[in-house]
């Protein structure tokens, strides 16, 4: 079977998120120019670099209003934090992505304790296991060009400042994701959990090569 997105209604928008799994939650909290906080997951959220620590956060547009709350703030204020979403705190991360009006604090209406940040404003989530503070390194808006289209904001985040729980660090410094127990997005309402891992070596040099 072929299928071409660029045909309208060949595709059901909804089929994309689930083609492209597992993905990772950006689960983002933010303030506003009054201080007020916002706490809110996106499922099109990934790493964009390393060197230099880089995230990757994408917007679709808001059904209600100019655009989402998340986005508005980052806008004003220039900075984020990315929390961890996991296992025992997947229902509350879902219960964060109410609709509710601009300046509702999410972690006061869900019973979410806050953590203080060192470099950023945004409080971070108290009782995930890492948790990331980051600047605006530059925003991109995607137009809509075919038809069916809706705009699209990506958020390029440098990432300032590091919290993670030291029971999730080995002697070598590498981070337990497993243990971490994230959660990943599927498509519809579907999520999952790391079950199993295991490890593939790197092919050496080509044969011949220096």
């Amino acid at each position: 079977m072929f299928l071409d997105p660029t045909i309208p209604d060949a595709i059901r928008p909804s089929m994309f998120p689930s083609l492209v799994t597992p993905r990772p939650i950006g689960w983002i909290s933010t303030v506003d120019a009054q201080g007020r906080a916002n706490l809110a997951p996106y499922s099109f959220f990934n790493l964009a670099s390393s060197t230099p620590p880089i995230l990757m956060l994408s917007i679709n547009v808001a059904p209600d209003r100019d655009q989402k709350d998340t986005l508005a703030n980052i806008r004003s204020q220039g900075e984020f934090v990315y929390n961890l979403a996991t296992v025992p705190l997947a229902q509350q991360m879902s219960d964060s992505s109410i609709t509710a009006p601009f300046g509702v604090d999410e972690f006061e209406l869900l019973g979410l304790a806050k953590a203080p940040s060192v470099k950023v404003r945004p409080p971070r989530v108290a009782l995930t296991p890492m948790a990331m503070e980051c600047v605006v390194e530059r925003i991109v808006d995607i137009e809509p060009r075919e038809a069916g289209d809706t705009l699209t904001t990506v958020v390029l985040g440098r990432v300032v400042g590091l919290h993670i729980d030291d029971a999730l660090l080995d002697d070598k410094g590498r981070f337990n994701s497993a243990a971490a127990r994230p959660l990943a997005r599927l498509g519809g309402f579907q999520y999952a959990e790391i079950r199993e891992t295991f490890e593939i070596a790197r092919p050496g040099p080509y044969p011949g090569s220096a």
